[in-house]
């Protein structure tokens, strides 16, 4: 019998890992051409993993976004997202390890302790280049580093501003192994647009309150209906630790919680492209970033893509 002929496609697994606030979902984002994942300036913004899906011509490219490794584990949801991020260095054909321009910590030392088990290349991704003051600085620095680990290739770049990213994303599509592609050409995403709503919703809560609560909300889409018109209609709750913090979130005659819902409104009109009916509430729940039974049931499981 003759051997089964390899197909001329392309197809395989990235995995962006780093520290939080890192540039990571920006990275993605850009790769992908899309919104993917959210952004803010705040650490930890990113806390599922998150799977975008680049397609070009015979290639396609299935980026994972992963919560930034951090030391501290204080809280069940800390413990879940390094899990996550760990757990996503398995069966991957890539590994982008970004760092944050020439600035270290241990954070990043965790970083580099989780690629020792890693079984597949890893590329070091500097980002925020165009942010280094000294730029002398920055050649010293990728020796240093080049020196903790075996990485396959290094690419100073600006995520943000898309400096360089076309290079590293030439070098993606070299590294991917013939294969049927593993999704549909037209897919982005491997995300439901519950997923993406909740998403929406908290990153609109995080740029506005991430000083007044940074990691004390989530966002839990109760409703989501679309009916003969068209019309989509979403219903969701925002999840704090305490009355306080649901005054915060609702502030002075609900203004805050109005603003929060029009710019989710707007985003998800347009990725949707269709009219959205957005509702909001708050509720609080004590405790609910330490309760394992709780997180699971808002869609938290680290073995989940």
């Amino acid at each position: 019998m003759a051997d089964k002929q390899l197909p001329d496609s392309r197809s395989g697994y990235v995995a962006i890992v780093g520290k939080p606030n890192v540039g990571k979902s920006t990275l993605l984002n850009h790769l992908v051409g899309q919104k993917i994942s959210i952004t803010s300036r705040k650490p930890q913004t990113t806390r599922h993993r998150i799977t975008g899906i680049l397609t070009e011509a015979q290639t396609q490219i299935v980026f994972v976004d992963t919560p930034g490794m951090h030391q501290d584990e204080k809280r069940t949801l800390n413990r879940y997202m390094n899990r996550a991020a760990g757990s996503s260095l398995q069966d991957v054909d890539v590994i982008l390890a970004l760092v944050d321009g020439t600035s270290w910590n241990e954070d990043d030392e965790l970083v580099i302790k989780n690629l020792a088990s890693a079984g597949a290349p890893v590329a070091l991704v500097v980002n925020k280049v165009d942010k280094i003051v000294s730029k002398e600085s920055l050649l010293p620095h990728l020796q240093e580093l080049s020196a903790l680990f075996d990485f396959e290739q290094v690419f100073p770049l600006s995520a943000l501003k898309g400096t360089n990213v076309d290079e590293l994303k030439q070098y993606l599509i070299a590294k991917m192994p013939q294969s049927e592609f593993i999704y549909p050409e037209d897919y982005v995403t491997d995300r439901s647009m519950r997923f993406m709503a909740a998403e929406l919703v908290r990153e609109k809560l995080m740029r506005q309150l991430g000083n007044e609560l940074p990691y004390a909300t989530t966002v839990n889409v109760e409703q989501y209906e679309v009916d003969k018109r068209g019309l989509v209609s979403i219903s969701c709750v925002i999840m704090v630790e305490r009355n306080g913090q649901k005054q915060i979130v609702i502030g002075k005659k609900g203004q805050r919680i109005k603003q929060i819902g029009q710019q989710a409104r707007e985003e998800l009109q347009d990725l949707l492209k269709a009219k959205v009916y957005l509702q909001l509430w708050v509720k609080v729940k004590q405790g609910w970033a330490d309760d394992e039974r709780a997180l699971k049931s808002m869609g938290f499981d680290e073995h989940q893509p």
